[in-house]
């Protein structure tokens, strides 16, 4: 699928403030609620219709499902009974334990939790059928509203709901977030940390429990204290495994929450201990300090009681640190700011963020393994300025999220594999090409290249000036993505995207006087030939001398010059208005052809009559066009065919729309002076540069099972 570019340029997160209202009509909660009241009916969203679209998009529900409110499912519903807790929280017939995980984990934050779950709403006075919750995306907060139609079965809820069947809040929540990401059956599969992230806007670290640091009873411990979220998990080897119980009681490939860290004295020694969450409710742990082991009889009735320890099959359990780091394979920690894994002192984080996309034929570069196209991927310069308190080095971390894979899963996109590299920068302001790569060793790097929605790893290094480079790993691979760069200092961060500056080489010299003397010569006997009496060369004998031309030459490749091209071009060259050209005309469009053919054969790098579109940006800037990313993208989905080629009659026209667009442009900055702050590239938009609407395509895609690829 086409992802076209968006601003790049960097910004702050944003403030936990008022969210973007999301429905389509443009109206806010408040506004859809108080017109329900006032009306009298209950809201029923067409955003996400109480039908089998919103349910599955591939899939067919095993039984019939009935949609009903909870009004009807009970006689006296409740949002919230009780305040909104872990044990309220459990699976359905729907895979998404990763989900509900994330959600008993945000019970534990009270902060996070009343910004997702607002405090404005409820089954009691001004009820109107309609909820709302937020959610971040993407560097911004979104207010998603539903109404409160949920799917059922014999008057039993389907999907997520609460241990107390009076309340609700719970499967609203999964069904609101549902909706943001297209589908019930979009949210099957994935990992905590995703849901985490939508849920604080937080930053994530991935840590291997064999591979952990010594510490990492005191990383776990700082982390529940300062509010993150932390999930945990075993990994399978085969898909067989998935889901498969161990004799201890413990689901492989299944989500888990930690909900609790403490030290226990047993027998006069401080035992260390963690507490998990099974998000189905029930199936738990049945090892040392399991609900019934013998060890919490010698602990005694008071430790029991300071740990709030149960007896109780409702999924959550104690166990010795120790077993925990030997069963689970997999910690997620999302950090409200990356303070969680550092020294006690509160930082104050510097964060910059980018947008960009990676777009088929032009910055879908894959990753360093294919050098021919790497260094076309979106490069973002750091510059690092101020080294740490007390240190000789600038801690930074960096997130690279995909974004909307989930939603997209229904046109069969699955997430990519992805990740990053940091060069030292060379110290000019330019977009890096092949060469440099081929020389040059990355500083630093994300530790692996993975199918995660988002990498993110932390990083210290010297002061000094550094080139990001985001990347999928194969090449020709589309997504939008979303960088965030996390700095204890302050970082200035610039898109090398908007400032592509690019040595080239030496340019043909110019012919002889009297050898011009002569092709000018020839010229002329050519054009009486063609002219006519009115020595004038209109669109159809443009067109017939053109491809009789271009047609002798075998060094390039092109299909025919049509008559609307031929059209361009006289618009182009016609000065007098008349539709035709005079010689003149005709003389300085020959010797442009002249140049673009030059240009075009000089870039024909493996000699097979066409052009690579990751060649264009520096063809275009030997032409002297200085072109941002979005236009270039542009550019490329209109003349570049699916082998990402550009044949010579392509070429031509493509050069002949930005010539006619540049003579626009400075037509309009020379007769007025308000159109002086429009650039070039704004022109090329206006004037329609012909591009077909982008349209879905179903590429090859890395299966679901994480994947992680060295580069």
């Amino acid at each position: 699928m086409p992802y076209l570019h968006r601003s790049a340029a960097p910004g702050a997160p944003p403030s936990r403030g008022d969210a973007r209202s999301t429905h389509s009509s443009g109206q806010s909660f408040e506004q859809l609620r108080q017109a329900c009241v006032s009306r009298g009916i209950l809201f029923e969203d067409a955003d996400f219709p109480a039908s089998s679209a919103s349910l599955f998009y591939k899939e067919r529900p095993p039984v019939p499902f009935v949609w009903k409110r909870p009004g009807e499912i009970v006689k006296n519903p409740e949002f919230i009974l009780g305040g909104a807790t872990r044990t309220d929280i459990c699976q359905g017939e729907l895979g998404d334990c990763w989900l509900l995980a994330a959600i008993a984990s945000l019970t534990l934050n009270e902060k996070a939790l009343a910004r997702v779950i607002p405090q404005d709403q409820s089954f009691g006075p001004g009820y109107a059928g309609i909820f709302h919750f937020q959610f971040w995306q993407h560097s911004e907060w979104l207010d998603v509203v539903i109404d409160d139609r949920l799917p059922t079965f014999r008057d039993r809820l389907v999907f997520l709901h609460s241990a107390d069947h009076n309340e609700f809040w719970s499967a609203l929540l999964e069904k609101a977030y549902a909706k943001l990401n297209g589908s019930y059956e979009s949210l099957k599969g994935g990992s905590t940390i995703e849901a985490m992230e939508d849920f604080t806007g937080g930053v994530a670290e991935t840590f291997e429990t064999e591979k952990a640091p010594k510490n990492f009873y005191e990383i776990l411990e700082k982390a529940l204290k300062r509010g993150s979220l932390v999930g945990c998990s075993i990994e399978t080897r085969t898909s067989a495994e998935s889901e498969a119980r161990t004799p201890f009681g413990l689901i492989k490939g299944h989500a888990y929450t930690v909900t609790g860290i403490d030290q226990v004295n047993f027998r006069g020694q401080n035992i260390q201990l963690i507490r998990v969450r099974n998000p189905w409710g029930q199936v738990e742990w049945n090892g040392a300090w399991s609900d019934n082991s013998p060890e919490w009889l010698s602990a005694g009735p008071a430790e029991q009681k300071r740990l709030c320890h149960t007896a109780l099959d409702d999924g959550e359990f104690w166990m010795a640190f120790k077993d925990f780091k030997s069963h689970f394979d997999k910690v997620e920690i999302c950090n409200l700011t990356p303070d969680a894994l550092e020294d006690n002192a509160l930082h104050k984080w510097e964060v910059k963020v980018h947008e960009g996309s990676w777009v088929r034929g032009s910055t879908a570069g894959g990753c360093r393994n294919f050098l021919d196209t790497f260094w076309t991927n979106p490069q973002i310069k750091l510059s690092l300025t101020e080294k740490d308190e007390g240190e000789e080095e600038c801690t930074l971390l960096v997130a690279l999220m995909q974004k909307d894979r989930r939603k997209l899963k229904r046109f069969g996109a699955n997430v990519l594999t992805i990740g990053y590299a940091i060069y030292q920068s060379p110290g000019k302001d330019e977009h890096l090409n092949k060469d440099f790569f081929k020389y040059h060793a990355s500083q630093a790097r994300s530790k692996t290249f993975v199918n995660l929605r988002e990498v993110s790893d932390r990083f210290q290094l010297p002061p000094g000036e550094y080139i990001l480079i985001p990347s999928t790993f194969e090449p020709h691979q589309e997504a939008d993505f979303c960088l965030r760069i996390f700095s204890e200092k302050k970082a200035i961060t610039q898109d090398m995207d908007e400032h592509v500056d690019i040595e080239l080489p030496e340019p043909p010299k110019p012919t002889s006087p009297s050898q011009e003397t002569k092709e000018e010569h020839q010229l002329r006997t050519l054009f009486e030939n063609i002219a006519g009496e009115d020595m004038e060369v209109n669109a159809e004998e443009l067109e017939y001398v053109l491809n009789a031309v271009l047609k002798r030459r075998k060094d390039i490749k092109f299909k025919k010059l049509s008559l609307i091209s031929c059209k361009n071009i006289i618009s182009l060259m016609d000065t007098s208005g008349n539709g035709k050209l005079e010689f003149g005309e005709f003389k300085v469009f020959w010797n442009k052809l002249k140049t673009w053919m030059s240009l075009f054969l000089q870039f024909d790098a493996d000699k097979s009559g066409t052009m690579s579109s990751y060649e264009l940006r520096i063809v275009l800037k030997a032409a002297g066009f200085q072109l941002s990313s979005h236009l270039l993208q542009l550019i490329i989905l209109r003349y570049a065919d699916e082998e990402l080629q550009l044949d010579f009659d392509d070429f031509l026209n493509c050069m002949t729309r930005l010539e006619n667009a540049s003579r626009v442009f400075q037509a309009l900055s020379t007769e007025n002076k308000d159109f002086i702050h429009l650039n070039i590239n704004e022109v090329l938009v206006d004037l329609e540069l012909g591009v077909s609407p982008p349209h879905l395509e179903e590429p090859d895609f890395p299966s679901s099972d994480q994947q992680n690829a060295q580069c």
